[in-house]
């Protein structure tokens, strides 16, 4: 591979990166606040190859000493490490195709995340009469505060449906640390008339209130809690479908 060829490689991974992060398509592969740091990336990856692209136009122009041209005529008689070429699959693949958020198959298939999720204080609930707070947030007040925190309130989730391992369909979410090489889902089952005839991914936006019932996930031994439904309805999938 010459230097024109990494060049230009390179020109299509800052573009793809750009493309991806100048619209909503990042959030499918990391946090949000990560956003600047891509697009900074994208510009600084089209920038070099650019620069490179033009040193090496300049340097056909203007000729090139004997030894540089026995050099490069050397690589080239090798043709370089093939192995190169494959670092235009990722670049492809952002380009092309727009992977999905990770969802029910990869919840399904990893054990809550709860466990490393506990808090030693929780604050109040905001005022209202519907208290919309995240998966995550829910679970850990279930769990390891014992719903004190959240009373006999109602509290309403979004998340899409998942069927665990022992053919329970529960409420998923997926939470980050960084990106979606580490996501781990949080579980919450239904009591109560959860949602019925919904396929797995749907996404649905449950209200509902706490309950000291509880579960073990099948995977991992974890606990899920559940919450006692009082209405349900089918939701479009959020901006932001990682929390």
């Amino acid at each position: 591979m010459n230097r024109q060829a990494q060049s230009v490689i390179m020109l299509l991974l800052g573009g793809a990166v750009l493309k991806i992060s100048l619209g909503d398509l990042y959030l499918r592969y990391v946090k949000e606040g990560l956003r600047p740091f891509l697009i900074l990336s994208g510009v600084l990856l089209v920038a070099a190859a650019v620069m490179t692209l033009w040193h090496e136009y300049r340097s056909a122009e203007v000729g090139e000493d004997e030894s540089e041209n026995h050099d490069r005529g050397h690589a080239h008689a090798h043709g370089g490490p093939l192995v190169g070429w494959l670092i235009i699959a990722p670049v492809l693949g952002l380009l092309l195709v727009a992977p999905p958020a990770m969802g029910a198959y990869a919840a399904g298939q990893s054990g809550t995340a709860l466990s490393t999720a506990a808090e030693s204080d929780y604050p109040p609930l905001p005022p209202g009469d519907v208290v919309p707070i995240t998966v995550l947030d829910y679970a850990s007040r279930a769990v390891f505060d014992k719903g004190v925190s959240l009373g006999d309130r109602k509290v309403k989730l979004v998340g899409f449906l998942v069927t665990s391992t022992d053919g329970q369909q529960v409420l998923g979410r997926m939470i980050l640390s960084c990106c979606a090489a580490d996501a781990r889902p949080i579980k919450v089952a239904f009591a109560g008339q959860g949602p019925t005839g919904m396929a797995d991914d749907a996404w649905v936006e449950i209200v509902g209130t706490y309950t000291d019932r509880t579960m073990r996930d099948a995977v991992n031994d974890e606990i899920i809690p559940f919450i006692v439904v009082t209405s349900w309805r089918p939701v479009d999938p959020p901006k932001q479908q990682y929390e």
